[in-house]
């Protein structure tokens, strides 16, 4: 399909502009005008772009891109980035928080959906509110994050063995302990911890599941490659490069 009209339809699904971010969200190099092959990777790095390459790709849709509202020299590894997408006629296209908070393919939505966990509402701006099933203890929630997200979960387990209601907001965001506790929700599912929020748990009597921020981000662009696949009948490739953070 064209490129214009491919990425025309991703920034209407994914609302790009109507989200606040610091991302440049978007088609941010523009490669071949025909795309018949697209590649997903989490972050924008070098090897993600060889990889994409490699496979055939004529577009690479990252979630962490190259520009971030701010001017950055060509010089270089940003530079090499660039310049391999330039020379291999191959567009990339960033979406960061429209991504997360998309109501289909989303980050968090998505997560509640493989967790087993009923979306009932939003948190804070790009989160999800959402309710357990009956009986699920914390210790069976953790081994289903283990098993669906291939990790192993930092857990602060300062609330309820069961679990009721669930806060989901993926990447980097400890500092919503607070705001999950204050809600009501008596858990919460995010990335990474940050050692300034390390006693809020214990302090507001929740539980936290830090699942990682690449295994938390993943998911909203396997959502995102199989709804180009049904929509247009794009090949798709994910390309799993996780950092173990």
């Amino acid at each position: 399909m064209q490129r214009s009209a491919l990425v025309q339809h991703l920034n209407s699904y994914l609302k790009t502009e109507e989200i606040e971010d610091v991302s440049n969200n978007g088609l941010q190099v523009e490669g071949a005008a025909e795309v018949h092959s697209v590649a997903f990777a989490v972050d924008g790095c070098q090897a993600a772009i060889e990889a994409a390459i490699a496979a055939g790709a004529q577009m690479l849709i990252v979630h962490h891109g190259l520009f971030w509202g701010r001017p950055l020299p060509l010089a270089g590894p940003h530079r090499r980035r660039v310049k391999a997408l330039l020379d291999a006629d191959c567009s990339l296209y960033a979406v960061h928080l429209p991504l997360d908070g998309h109501p289909e393919v989303g980050n968090n939505v998505e997560l509640a959906r493989q967790l087993g966990l009923k979306v009932t509402g939003s948190f804070s701006d790009v989160g999800v509110e959402a309710r357990a099933p009956s009986g699920l203890t914390l210790s069976a929630l953790v081994e289903q994050i283990e098993a669906e997200l291939r990790v192993r979960p930092r857990v602060q387990g300062c609330g309820p063995e069961m679990v009721r209601r669930v806060a989901i907001m993926s990447g980097r965001v400890p500092r919503e302990i607070a705001r999950a506790a204050e809600a009501g929700c008596d858990t919460l599912i995010t990335g990474e911890p940050l050692h300034d929020v390390y006693h809020d748990p214990a302090e507001y009597g929740i539980n936290v599941i830090f699942a990682g921020h690449y295994a938390t981000e993943k998911v909203g662009l396997q959502a995102l490659a199989r709804h180009l696949e049904t929509t247009f009948g794009l090949e798709t490739t994910f390309i799993d490069l996780p950092t173990g953070l």
